[in-house]
């Protein structure tokens, strides 16, 4: 029985260290210069309301239930080359820790584009893209508990041609 909490409190520790991931990055980084930041929060997506369908490759797609379910939402992106590989280490380094999933990945002419995702088999927890190429690294997080088949559907339909 010990055992069993010890192991429920790991993974209490590792849920919530997900959860710090995009704030901690966006701390980090959001007053670098040449870094442009976007955090958008929990409270803002309350104010929200109710949410229209948004159309997607002539499909209605309900966006309501993944709005209302975030937490918080970063975007830091920088040009700045140092300060790019940076970040780019950093969010690696999360992402190696083996919580994240890697969901999709597209290259085209030297950018690179990967979707992970963090959670369980009905919830994500932590959404991160992360994208690079030459010139730009780009870092958007989001953070909740927003339903897995869902936020994958829409995914899929935002990448379809």
């Amino acid at each position: 029985m010990k055992k069993l909490y010890i192991i429920l409190i790991l993974l209490a520790v590792s849920v919530s260290a997900i959860a710090q991931d995009g704030r901690a990055l966006y701390t980090k980084y959001s007053d670098l210069p040449g870094v442009e930041a976007v955090y958008i929060s929990s409270a803002m997506f309350r104010l929200i309301g109710k949410i229209p369908d948004v159309e997607m490759n002539g499909e209605d797609v309900n966006l309501a239930p993944i709005i209302k379910a975030l937490k918080g939402f970063y975007i830091l992106s920088t040009e700045d080359q140092a300060t790019g590989n940076d970040l780019y280490a950093d969010v690696t380094k999360r992402l190696d820790r083996g919580e994240y999933e890697l969901l999709m990945e597209a290259k085209e002419d030297g950018e690179v584009m990967r979707l992970y995702t963090a959670g369980d088999d009905f919830t994500v927890r932590s959404f991160i893209m992360l994208t690079h190429d030459a010139t730009e690294v780009t870092f958007m997080g989001l953070d909740g508990d927003m339903p897995r088949d869902q936020l994958e559907d829409l995914i899929l339909k935002a990448v379809e041609d």
